[in-house]
């Protein structure tokens, strides 16, 4: 699937003049540097409570085994995470994903460094925009050097209306910018494979504000070995809004940008297949979904994933300002369920396309 946007003379000047004012860091170290993720199950805890540990982990376990990641309300709808001893700054980039069935969204406020922790700070909605508690995953990652070839991954942060961070695991220069009204180009290069749609997408809203804010995948395809992703964004009442927002693509790689460990990890996206579809442990393909009681929500089974601590991602894919996100937790049965339900602007649940990643920690 071929993106329309991307073969005009006049977006592909905006990405590659993107691209030439943001060159790769120096390689410093194999991807991901230092990363955590968790499962806010219930967003009024006072500061600062252990969050769930049965689906939470991060790169401090290794020298930090005791530690967890744990955190905070702050107001409605507005929740902290601290993810303990790796702390970075505002390196690396963020995913929220929030679990309901009653439509509400989430958005990151902003992230960074306190002490020796790394903090994100969410903020969540209900349709029409109101601030209000939900559950919901996060994660955060940072990454840097060269990864072998046979795998990829790759992160864009789009902020103030410029591309502000960047990381590719081929060392190539990734490019983005704006060419409509909350629309944006993001171009990954060297990191998908010739002229064929591979691996997974996540995109997030980042809202330092905290106005109501959602980004979502218009449509993604690949030139080349290059990946090409629209990103759309909204306000509350459905409205293409311009937003600062996060993206981030993986190919046989977790989506926390890592490998070996984890072993166990796959994606899906529902409009595209092939290689879209992967898992770690059976191959290209094996994951399923189905759709479910009421229409609008679907079944996406990972075999053989559900292994240890674990943790899920999805974004919306098409036209329009519907969005997704998972209904409750994925079950911990051998072959991991997550239950995925999408919604109108109006919170009506609605049939749509989505991606989803899925990880364990081993």
């Amino acid at each position: 699937m071929r993106l329309r946007s991307f073969v005009s003379t006049a977006l592909a000047a905006v990405l590659a003049a993107a691209g030439a004012l943001m060159p790769m860091a120096p390689a410093a170290a194999a991807t991901a540097d230092r990363w955590g993720f968790a499962y806010v199950k219930d967003p009024t805890v006072p500061a600062w409570t252990v969050l769930d540990t049965t689906r939470q982990w991060g790169s401090w376990k290794t020298a930090f085994p005791t530690a967890w990641a744990q955190g905070a309300k702050l107001a409605p709808g507005l929740f902290q995470v601290r993810f303990p001893q790796v702390g970075a700054g505002p390196r690396g980039v963020p995913h929220v994903t929030p679990v309901n069935r009653s439509g509400h969204y989430c958005e990151v406020v902003r992230w960074g460094q306190s002490g020796a922790d790394q903090i994100v700070e969410v903020q969540c909605h209900r349709p029409g925009g109101v601030r209000e508690d939900t559950p919901f995953t996060v994660l955060w990652t940072t990454s840097s050097g060269v990864l072998p070839a046979g795998n990829s991954y790759a992160y864009v942060q789009w902020a103030g209306g410029a591309l502000t961070q960047s990381y590719n695991s081929t060392g190539m220069a990734n490019a983005a910018g704006a060419f409509g009204v909350g629309q944006y180009a993001v171009r990954l290069p060297g990191v998908g494979l010739p002229d064929l749609l591979a691996g997974n997408v996540q995109v997030t809203a980042v809202q330092p504000n905290a106005l109501p804010r959602r980004c979502k995948v218009n449509s993604w395809g690949p030139v080349s070995t290059y990946v090409q992703v629209e990103v759309f964004c909204y306000d509350q009442a459905g409205a293409l809004t311009n937003t600062d927002f996060v993206l981030s693509y993986h190919r046989r790689r977790s989506v926390i940008g890592s490998f070996g460990p984890p072993n166990y990890i796959g994606y899906l996206g529902t409009a595209v297949g092939g290689p879209t579809n992967d898992n770690s442990m059976v191959g290209v393909g094996a994951n399923t979904v189905v759709p479910v009681a009421p229409t609008g929500r679907f079944l996406a089974t990972f075999p053989q994933l559900g292994v240890r601590e674990t943790h899920a991602q999805v974004v919306a894919q098409g036209p329009g300002s519907n969005y997704c996100h998972l209904t409750q937790p994925w079950s911990y049965t051998t072959d991991a369920e997550v239950d995925v339900i999408c919604f109108d602007n109006a919170g009506v649940i609605t049939p749509h396309r989505f991606l989803a990643a899925f990880t364990s920690r081993v």
